[in-house]
């Protein structure tokens, strides 16, 4: 059977040797990719002699570091081959992701002493981890033990490679028992009780106690409502209802609220977690639309942005502007410039009688391509600003990017259908462009029709202005007569899809969502139902029928929520039930204020660029001009 094997690698090898010595030039790449196929056979069937025979003819390929890289990282002990390769190709991705490799391999056999000598700086913690073992098994205990205690400050696990760095440390004397309880807090704060008990038990006996009496708040935040359960005089008193009174603000934020005003005068409790707690319970209260909001936030001694922000949204939420004036001043003079700021200042300027300066501000903000520019524009009649200025290319830019090795093998990884590959690729290689090459990179990636690697790569370059780049008008017949059909705007249905995909028919979310419109699962399988056609999965990467049953959920959405645009896009993103909690009961509330005091960051930013971006697309399809503010009548009650 060996004998009939060799005999095939053997005819393998000579027919690509045959391959290669063709005379038709114009082949010569075609050959080169065929050669690379069955190299990557011979890595498969660990043929070393005749893959490195066949492989030498590959040298001056595009993908050869990448061929290397396969063959080095199932031959981790061929240390001089690979130092030659990290070495040799020290300015590719493969050269990175072989030294992590052997690094590792190193460790798996107490190599520590070169482990040490060839490490870098690494995000792996694993792999960290291993470098500091190699210090600590080669002598060097205490700067092992030192790095150790920054592992050691998480309420997560580390990973098992990090065991026995941390075994040691745990049996030293740098740890110290207010480490132990830092990390035990820690573990709560992520809901990591598992690892809480294993902290629990490095505790000694009175300790350990406490930290029971900790664990069973944590379970059941409620006991902190009965007076007996606080008879013992412990340490940790304060920082223990301090936790309760978080754990149940999730539940009972009135609750939590009433008990910690009442209690938080009877016990210890350092500075430091009475202003964080008070600052959850402020904004806890922002975000519930709660109007005891702007009284509390404006108790807090410690302010950052965020309660800068949230202050704001307080005030809106009242409606009181000489609030949100007040608010409004508060901001650092790098947040007054941001256009969502400059926009509710003309508007509280407006509101309080000082419409002339509000006029002024508005018309500033006009210019501006976003949310709050459009509507500073509708505010004061004007056109909108959208402004077009295409990336300008040199000649042969496009050319000489694409010559360059990174990209070159980023095109051979294209045309193999290697597409993670070859986008890993990608993002390795634009990390070392300026920003001006960077545009050029852009452009090389619209031109390959990568349309979602264009737009981020044009944002890496910090550039906006090429509108059909970052606005591309795939799918056009797709959109226009799906939207039709559901008595859509289609620019509307361009603004949710550039949102949730930058129009990848391949797109995929962490959560499962799929296609252009990003479309869970489960959602396309009922709407197939109900349509009465076949259901596959897959069919969602489909750009027909994801569209149709995106613009089918989007009708959908409207109509639950009586075409009420703001609304219905906030549920495409955060669902219906949450933004039905979102709501006011018996009042109407202005559409912006209701969308600038969404309690969601995300969901935010995910209504105004959709808004945003269905303006920029009716230039784009040149549709009907509607004004933002057409889509924005006040938000009604459910």
């Amino acid at each position: 059977m060996n004998i009939i094997i060799n005999s095939t690698l053997r005819i393998i090898f000579l027919c690509s040797l045959a391959l290669l010595c063709s005379t038709a030039t114009s082949n010569t790449l075609e050959q080169q990719r065929q050669i690379f196929l069955l190299a990557e056979k011979l890595i498969e069937r660990k043929d070393e002699n005749a893959f490195l025979n066949l492989s030498a003819t590959l040298a001056d390929y595009p993908l050869y570091p990448y061929l290397q890289y396969q063959w080095l990282s199932n031959n981790l002990s061929q240390t001089d081959k690979i130092m030659a390769f990290i070495s040799t190709y020290k300015d590719t991705l493969y050269a990175d992701l072989l030294r992590f490799k052997w690094l590792n391999y190193l460790a798996d056999h107490d190599r520590w002493n070169e482990i040490i000598q060839h490490y870098q700086a690494s995000n792996d913690t694993a792999l960290e981890c291993r470098f500091y073992w190699a210090h600590y098994k080669t002598g060097d205990q205490l700067l092992a033990l030192n790095a150790a205690k920054r592992l050691w400050t998480t309420g997560r696990f580390q990973p098992k490679a990090c065991d026995p760095l941390l075994s040691a440390f745990v049996l030293s004397p740098v740890l110290t028992p207010e480490l132990i309880w830092q990390r035990f807090e820690l573990a709560l704060k992520q809901e990591n009780i598992p690892l809480a008990v294993y902290v629990q038990r490095l505790m000694d006996k009175p300790d350990q106690d406490i930290a029971e009496v900790w664990l069973q708040v944590h379970k059941k935040p409620e006991l902190i409502e009965d007076s007996s359960f606080w008879t013992s005089n412990i340490i940790q008193q304060g920082r223990i209802l301090a936790h309760g009174i978080d754990r149940m603000a999730k539940s009972d934020l009135d609750l939590a609220i009433t008990l910690w005003d009442s209690k938080k005068g009877t016990v210890a409790i350092d500075t430091e977690t009475v202003q964080r707690l008070e600052r959850r319970l402020a904004l806890a209260l922002a975000r519930v639309r709660d109007n005891r909001a702007y009284d509390r936030l404006n108790q807090l001694l410690n302010v950052d942005a965020e309660i800068r922000e949230w202050k704001i949204r307080a005030a809106l939420l009242e409606q009181n502007w000489q609030h949100v004036t007040d608010a409004l001043a508060g901001l650092t003079p790098d947040e007054q410039k941001e256009p969502r700021w400059q926009y509710w200042q003309a508007r509280s300027l407006t509101e309080t009688g000082n419409g002339v300066q509000g006029q002024i501000i508005y018309n500033r903000l006009s210019t501006d391509r976003s949310f709050y520019g459009f509507m500073a524009a509708d505010a004061i009649h004007k056109p909108y600003s959208l402004t077009d200025t295409p990336v300008f290319l040199a000649d042969n830019e496009l050319e000489t990017l694409a010559g360059e090795s990174d990209f070159k093998a980023i095109r051979e990884l294209n045309f193999l259908n290697r597409q993670a590959e070859a986008q890993r690729q990608w993002w390795f290689a634009v990390k070392k462009l300026t920003k001006d090459r960077l545009k050029i990179a852009a452009k090389l990636a619209q031109q390959w029709q990568w349309g979602q690697v264009a737009i981020i790569t044009l944002v890496k370059a910090d550039y906006w202005d090429d509108l059909a780049l970052r606005f591309p008008i795939s799918y056009l017949s797709q959109v226009q007569s799906n939207a039709y059909r559901q008595n859509l705007d289609p620019a509307v249905v361009f603004g949710l899809i550039r949102q949730e995909s930058m129009l990848d028919k391949n797109a995929q979310s962490a959560a499962g969502a799929k296609g252009l419109m990003q479309i869970m699962p489960a959602t396309g399988r009922q709407i197939a139902h109900s349509l009465g056609e076949p259901w596959q999965v897959d069919s969602l990467f489909n750009p027909d029928i994801n569209i149709k049953y995106g613009t089918l959920y989007y009708r959908q959405l409207l109509n639950q929520f009586d075409g009420q645009f703001a609304l219905a896009i906030a549920a495409y993103n955060a669902g219906p039930n949450r933004v039905r909690k979102w709501l006011f009961d018996r009042k109407n509330i202005p559409a912006d204020i209701w969308i600038e005091t969404i309690p969601f960051k995300e969901t935010r930013k995910y209504v105004t660029s959709v808004l945003s971006y269905s303006i920029i697309y009716q230039q784009r399809i040149q549709s009907n001009a509607l004004k933002i503010t057409n889509w924005l009548s006040d938000i009604r009650p459910s």
